[in-house]
């Protein structure tokens, strides 16, 4: 059985234009970002971590290092832990309408219509799947022990439903997954199947200050309105 800690990364630029990132579009985090990981890698300091893994993108990465250097670690990247690829969405400007479809086809995900895709992007069975065997590969190097995954907000949400087996939704509508959020699931391998169990989830206990200042996953209103 390992222990895996899955970190959402810092706050990065994406976060505060609303811009879809899955490939192209690949910020570094903001100041407050940076705040954010450190005080990550302050929680992590001292604990027995045996390894750390990051999505190959940069906010991610650079999350994954401040964790790393605080535990003694190199970082692992793994392809597997990119954040959702929504398709023809990424680069374009930001607007409701984009956001509003967007959310309709999560919601459609957790509504079990698991074949549904975005447009040249990725259905929920694609996303499963990859996200499954990053997963695998992190249990088969460390079988038994803790493990850090930085990744994203949108592939740990919504995979969670599967790769937890006492998954409750009720937990998705109290705890938003905030910059560097820490879950926590007790997991190990049947066959090539990830079995996990969900022992908390989104916490940010550890996040204080001006750094608790989290921005929503989703534009407000008012942002179009400065727009």
């Amino acid at each position: 059985m390992t222990t895996l800690y899955l970190v959402r990364h810092g706050e990065n630029v994406a976060n505060l234009t609303k811009e879809f990132s899955h490939r192209a579009v690949d910020y570094s985090l903001t100041d407050k970002g940076r705040v954010q990981a450190a005080q990550t890698a302050d929680f992590f300091r001292g604990q027995a971590i045996d390894a750390v893994y990051s999505s190959p993108l940069r906010r991610a990465r650079e999350t994954a290092e401040a964790i790393a250097a605080a535990v003694g670690k190199p970082v692992t990247v793994v392809e597997n832990f990119r954040e959702i690829n929504v398709g023809v969405l990424e680069g374009q400007p930001p607007t409701p309408e984009l956001w509003h479809g967007h959310n309709q086809l999560l919601l459609a995900w957790f509504a079990g219509e698991h074949d549904r895709a975005f447009e040249g992007g990725e259905s929920y069975n694609d996303l499963w799947r990859r996200a499954q065997a990053g997963y695998a590969q992190v249990l088969a190097a460390v079988p038994q022990g803790r493990a850090v995954i930085v990744a994203h907000g949108g592939l740990f949400t919504l995979t969670l439903k599967d790769l937890c087996r006492n998954f409750d939704p009720a937990i998705l509508r109290t705890r938003q997954n905030h910059n560097c959020s820490i879950s926590e699931v007790e997991a190990d391998l049947n066959g090539e199947r990830v079995q996990a169990t969900l022992v908390d989830w989104a916490n940010v206990g550890h996040i204080s200050g001006a750094a608790a200042d989290f921005e929503p996953g989703s534009p407000r209103k008012e942002y179009y309105a400065r727009a």
